[in-house]
């Protein structure tokens, strides 16, 4: 390992960056949406099942390649086949003629969190503009939310404007390095984020219509757990915590050797769904505040349904809207700038160490790479509306459907089948016990092992074929 690349210098810091690169629009935006439209409690228990069996193997396997290697993603594929031929046995020579494709899912987490976050970031500045809408109180006055949306999103400059701030803003705590840029930051925004919901809960559990929306949230309607329900909290689960794209196993190149990789991902993932569950507890108490808002408002929950809920409910005390929406702005745009911080830093980190470059240098190729990408996106809306070069879809939606529909899932197969079958159950434990530093009783192995070998690729399997269907 290189002792220039930097590490995490402490257990928190450890576990507030992952818990950052996992944390973001999909926990406070996504999740509400999803849960809404999926039935409420029942869906969370289904979600909490899935990230308990699904989140936390996956998670696991994803830190084994990154620490087991300390460097960039596609390198680390690119070793680990290297430094452990496959044994000899009657399928070796399948894993040797996989042996030159394995290093692809490394290539494809990069092109994926590239694409992800030209994308992101349109959304990030959506974000950053009701924040600055909501700080300046020109989001209390507005009586179409829907229309002023459509007005904004559909512009040239000012939603182009907002996203390349947000990936300039991403790309100056890059260039600090791991602990004086990821570290410090992570240690300070995960931290205020928390506060920040806490108090936008106990705001939201003193509206009127509180009572309703904490029991859609907390009583389930087990008959309302179908097929659709379970794929789609599923499809959350894997979503939300940004497992196999290569940015948990970047973070995880910088962990020490001491690390308890198991631990820190059972606390990323319960940081990760206790964030989710706390929007639910901002969002349907709001929603339930409100006659004729229904709890599938969808994806236009965040830019057209809340601004009208918190105009309605505070209408009478303008100082309570102006402070709740503010607040609740402001959480989007620090979940939205943890998550575009792993999926730079993943890239940089291969310009780094493949090529020796500069930190600097290497955060600029990304950052501008990401920014044309990111106009294309922003434009796609407005200007380049009718512009749809892939098979009738613009540039947002078609890297939305790459990534989402197709790199994701099938790198989670990968990583789960590369790190369950084709890596060494020695080094796997080793990794998991620190070199049998740590002490786990023999069910844990057989668990984890089942867990990553056969469950998470069919499941993951399922989520994909589903998606292709839908």
């Amino acid at each position: 390992m290189s002792t220039s690349r930097g590490n995490f210098a402490t257990r928190l810091g450890i576990v507030m960056a992952a818990a950052g690169s996992s944390v973001g629009l999909g926990n406070i935006w996504r999740f509400p949406v999803e849960t809404g439209q999926n039935g409420g409690a029942a869906f969370i228990l289904v979600y909490l099942a899935c990230v308990v069996f699904l989140g936390v193997p996956m998670m696991t396997a994803e830190f084994i390649v990154g620490r087991r290697t300390h460097t960039d993603i596609a390198s680390a594929y690119e070793r680990l086949v290297s430094e452990n031929p496959p044994a000899p046995g009657r399928f070796a020579w399948l894993s040797k003629r996989l042996n030159s494709l394995w290093p692809i899912t490394g290539y494809a987490g990069m092109l994926c969190v590239t694409l992800i976050l030209s994308y992101y970031a349109v959304v990030a500045g959506w974000v950053l503009k009701y924040a600055a809408s909501a700080a300046s109180g020109s989001l209390a006055s507005v009586t179409d939310a829907s229309a002023y949306f459509a007005a904004f999103s559909s512009s040239t400059w000012s939603p182009l404007i907002c996203a390349l701030f947000f990936i300039l803003l991403t790309h100056v705590i890059i260039v600090r390095g791991v602990q004086n840029g990821i570290e410090r930051f992570s240690k300070v925004l995960m931290p205020l984020l928390f506060i920040l919901m806490i108090l936008l809960a106990v705001g939201a559990l003193t509206m009127p219509g509180a009572a309703r929306g904490v029991e859609f949230l907390l009583r389930p309607d087990f008959s309302k757990i179908t097929s659709g329900v379970i794929i789609s909290a599923l499809g959350q689960a894997f979503f939300s915590l940004s497992i196999a794209i290569g940015c948990l196993a970047t973070y995880a190149s910088y962990f020490k050797p001491d690390v308890p990789l198991l631990k820190t991902a059972a606390n990323v993932v319960g940081i990760d769904t206790l964030v989710a569950i706390l929007s639910g507890f901002i969002v349907f108490p709001a929603v339930f505040s409100v006659e004729g808002v229904s709890p599938d408002a969808g994806p236009g929950l965040v830019f057209v349904t809340l601004p009208n809920i918190f105009n309605s409910l505070f209408g009478s005390t303008p100082v309570l809207g102006y402070i709740f929406s503010l607040l609740f702005y402001l959480l989007l745009v620090l979940a939205a700038l943890t998550s575009t911080i792993s999926m730079h830093e993943e890239v940089t980190a291969f310009f780094v160490d493949r090529y020796g470059m500069s930190r600097w240098r290497a955060a600029a190729y990304m950052t501008v790479t990401t920014s044309v990408l990111c106009a294309l996106c922003s434009l796609s809306f407005g200007p380049l509306a009718d512009f749809r070069p892939f098979a009738g879809r613009g540039f947002f939606d078609a890297f939305n459907d790459v990534t989402a529909m197709w790199i994701m899932p099938l790198s989670g197969i990968v990583l789960s089948l590369f790190v369950g079958w084709r890596l060494p159950q020695k080094l796997v434990v080793e990794e998991l016990t620190n070199h049998h530093a740590l002490r786990y009783p023999r069910w844990l192995f057989v668990s984890f092992f089942f867990l990553i070998r056969w469950v998470a690729p069919i499941a993951i399997a399922v989520i994909f074929v589903n998606a292709l269907m839908g």
